[in-house]
């Protein structure tokens, strides 16, 4: 009797949270080895978890060449999502293990989450919700959509969702890319400007760029010296792209208004991190992607990109 292929499931609940992709590969005949923690793996736990997995599902764990040799049986990495910054896709290429992800597949959360951050900062809906659990009736005024300009720094798919929603509560929405797609511009009523631009105007600036060596550290000093005084600044996209020690300098001097954020460079965030803590910050623990309809989506795209390695096929979206 042949064994089952095994799956190593990262991401914590798989099980549950992604239902459909894991009875779709209980169903192919697969075993699933689920990540027994609610945190992600560490590299030590994906290896002795992941011991003759065949295919995993990734989450948030760093997936570099030592932990790809220590699971020599891989055949494909599955991100649940978009952003692969966290595989080694060279390593991955060198041992002739394919790398998938699901772009488009949780886009329709990350931009409703962005949002929603957005006005939640904006109308000061922290401060409220605590005010009123304390039974403290005071007043927090806030500012409206419509009466801003709003920067997006990137214009991919998850950003033009994001321009499309803001557009419709009736803000001026402006954005820089180093390779626009002017149509989705045209077709959305967004300006496209150059990037000193974006910064000098954008009364909030919510970032859209994948994590590259080159836009690591984007928000420096100098980036956010740049900014309009007051702003405010949104972060759904990578912890990576901001320098954090910048930020709270900025924070703490009142050149920004405040930061929306939920993503670190660090994750989880250290109990009683400054950022977190700041009466400026609103601060979620990287859930913007989290919603049923993303996890079904992305984990049907999954499953069957790993049902089509085993099965000699070449899977959608390979990298």
């Amino acid at each position: 009797m042949s064994t089952a292929p095994v799956v190593l499931a990262c991401p914590s609940d798989y099980e549950n949270v992604s239902a459909e992709g894991a009875r779709a590969l209980s169903e192919a005949g697969f075993r699933l080895v689920p990540n027994p923690h609610d945190r992600p793996l560490s590299a030590q736990e994906v290896r002795s978890l992941g011991a003759g997995a065949v295919a995993a599902v990734v989450g948030l764990e760093e997936w570099t060449d030592s932990q790809m040799d220590a699971l020599p049986s891989l055949r494909i990495l599955c991100k649940q999502g978009v952003g692969v910054d966290n595989i080694d896709l060279d390593a991955a290429r060198e041992r002739g293990i394919i790398v998938t992800n699901v772009p488009g597949g949780n886009a329709g959360a990350v931009s409703e989450f962005t949002v929603g951050l957005l006005i939640a900062a904006l109308r000061n809906l922290p401060q409220g919700q605590r005010a009123a659990a304390d039974g403290d009736w005071s007043r927090f005024p806030g500012r409206e959509i419509s009466a801003l300009t709003i920067g997006l720094l990137g214009f991919g798919r998850i950003a033009q969702l994001v321009a499309q929603k803001l557009v419709a509560f009736g803000g001026a929405v402006i954005a820089h890319d180093p390779y626009p797609d002017e149509e989705a511009a045209r077709r959305l009523g967004i300006e496209l400007v150059e990037r000193e631009q974006l910064l000098a105007r954008s009364e909030v600036l919510s970032l859209h760029l994948p994590v590259l060596p080159e836009t690591v550290g984007t928000v420096d000093r100098a980036f956010l010296r740049s900014l309009r005084d007051g702003a405010l600044l949104v972060n759904t996209a990578r912890g990576a792209l901001v320098d954090e020690v910048a930020l709270l300098a900025a924070l703490e001097s009142g050149e920004l208004a405040g930061a929306a954020l939920d993503v670190f460079s660090t994750e989880p965030l250290p109990a009683g991190h400054p950022l977190a803590r700041h009466p400026r910050v609103l601060a979620t623990n990287h859930m913007a992607a989290e919603t049923r309809e993303a996890y079904a989506a992305i984990s049907r795209a999954n499953a069957q990109a790993i049902i089509d390695v085993v099965d000699g096929r070449e899977p959608a979206n390979a990298l």
